[in-house]
């Protein structure tokens, strides 16, 4: 029997989930799916410049998850710019941080935008 999967711990949501060539309009076909752990591996090691460990650290889980998710959400990158195809972030196993107590750390942007949930 397999292990339950942990949720991921997720600080920012992205401003813009969908993504894409502008002169394609976009209806609903032939477009990438990036889940929001995706997105957040690639917002804190290629943006806030976090080490694989660090990255697992913050997301609450195994450093070998983070560099599958991580090698995942680079292939699809790789495919919307190089295919011109459009990308959207959705989805995924996550937990947003709460931001009460103990901040996520230094990778967290909870505490200067507005939340609404």
């Amino acid at each position: 029997m397999a292990r339950p999967r942990k949720q991921r711990k997720v600080c920012r949501l992205p401003d813009s989930n969908i993504f894409g060539p502008l002169e394609i309009s976009f209806h609903g076909k032939d477009y990438i799916s990036m889940t929001v752990d995706e997105y957040e591996t690639i917002r804190l090691i290629d943006l806030e410049q976090f080490t694989q460990e660090e990255c697992s650290e913050q997301m609450n889980i195994a450093r070998t998850t983070v560099q599958g998710i991580y090698i995942e959400a680079r292939r699809k990158i790789s495919d919307a710019l190089v295919n011109s195809k459009v990308l959207i972030i959705e989805g995924g196993d996550y937990q947003l941080c709460n931001n009460e107590g103990n901040r996520c750390g230094r990778g967290c942007h909870r505490t200067n935008i507005n939340i609404k949930e």
